[in-house]
């Protein structure tokens, strides 16, 4: 099914006699889900742009590379660096701003930008039941007591498919510098990181690449860049190189670069930054990414591995973003919630979907 508006797709959802897999560009899905394939790349298009008002309204099957390219034009862009996946799934395929907000896909500006729902002001989906909802900006319906933008994000479609999507936008900065620091360890990278997160000097990303060195960026009007960076680089040592190399090394942080064509299994964790080091170690893993300043590492595993055993409880959630189908029928790609946070989840989504349609299985 390839619905075209909101109203077929509304039409498919009601009329639906079993499970739906919903499939955007087919990008950053966390593998592949039984049930009839509802495409959404026909609800494409960008409805709404207010570049004075800083403000984009735009069809959730709509390419992102067309949203940021429809930004760019007028110097502006999402503040949350959304990824792009592809090379580490090995995949094809035109990711949607409908997958990003599923996903709640947020890049290494979050530390300073917040995620994508923190830029997420308005939403329209269909619920299981095939109902219009509308939320935030552009309300004409609302559902009292939910926060829905900020529900449906990172919610992988269990609760609803989008239809639309409004960001506030950010222009582009003037300047931008990246401070490297050689030869940290774990540890000292992840204090380092902390320092400079912890300091007046607006830091806008902070990961570590085991082997490459520690990156912290800074963006904004260029004397400012300047003067931040040197008082960064005379608190924590390290050097600036040159503006044109900065673009590809954050693309390649955020788009996790170090392991694509890499065999193995790719796991993500989220957890205390100052845990990071010590869960790694436990972990043994064959690579390892830090971001958020150590909030978000990647792991790459031997095929097959059960890092929840082998970590056991730690101050976080794994998730396994990249593994062999027969690995993704043995374990789930989310981590397990604890039962007083599963019971919540469920009654949302029996509220939301009360047939159970929308992606079935995928969160629990």
């Amino acid at each position: 099914m390839r619905p075209e508006t909101e109203a077929e797709l509304a039409e498919a959802v009601a009329g639906a006699n079993g499970p739906l897999a919903l499939r955007g560009g087919g990008t950053r899905a966390p593998g592949p889900r039984g049930g009839a394939v509802l495409d959404l790349a026909g609800l494409s298009g960008v409805e709404l742009y207010e570049p004075g008002a800083l403000t984009v309204v735009t069809r959730a099957g709509t390419p992102l590379a067309e949203v940021e390219t429809t930004l760019a034009a007028e110097g502006q862009r999402l503040p949350f660096e959304p990824a792009d996946l592809r090379g580490l799934l090995g995949r094809e395929g035109v990711s949607t701003i409908g997958g990003v907000v599923a996903a709640n896909d947020s890049g290494p500006r979050r530390v300073r930008a917040g995620a994508c729902r923190d830029s997420l002001i308005g939403v329209r989906f269909v619920d299981g039941t095939g109902a219009v909802v509308k939320n935030g900006g552009r309300v004409m319906k609302n559902v009292t007591g939910y926060d829905l933008v900020k529900l449906i994000a990172g919610s992988h479609g269990t609760l609803g498919v989008l239809t639309e999507v409004a960001f506030k936008v950010l222009p582009v900065p003037e300047a931008t510098a990246t401070l490297a620091i050689p030869d940290l360890d774990d540890a000292g990278a992840v204090a380092a990181m902390a320092r400079a997160l912890g300091s007046p000097f607006e830091v806008t990303g902070a990961a570590h690449w085991p082997g490459r060195g520690t990156f912290l960026r800074l963006e904004g009007f260029a004397d400012s860049v300047a003067y931040r960076a040197g008082r960064l680089r005379a608190l924590l040592g390290g050097e600036t190189g040159p503006a044109a190399e900065d673009a590809a090394l954050w693309r390649a942080v955020r788009d996790v670069a170090p392991f694509h064509g890499q065999p193995g299994d790719v796991w993500r964790l989220s957890l205390r930054p100052s845990a990071a080091p010590g869960v790694v170690a436990r972990a043994g893993a064959e690579g390892v990414l830090y971001d958020w300043g150590g909030g978000r590492v990647w792991l790459l595993t031997e095929p097959g591995t059960d890092l929840r055993a082998r970590l056991g409880a730690f101050p976080g959630h794994a998730t396994l973003v990249r593994a062999a189908p027969e690995t993704l029928a043995r374990l789930p790609a989310f981590q397990p919630e604890p039962a007083r946070l599963a019971a919540i989840a469920a009654g949302l989504r029996a509220r939301f979907d009360p047939r159970g349609v929308l992606n079935p299985g995928l969160m629990g």
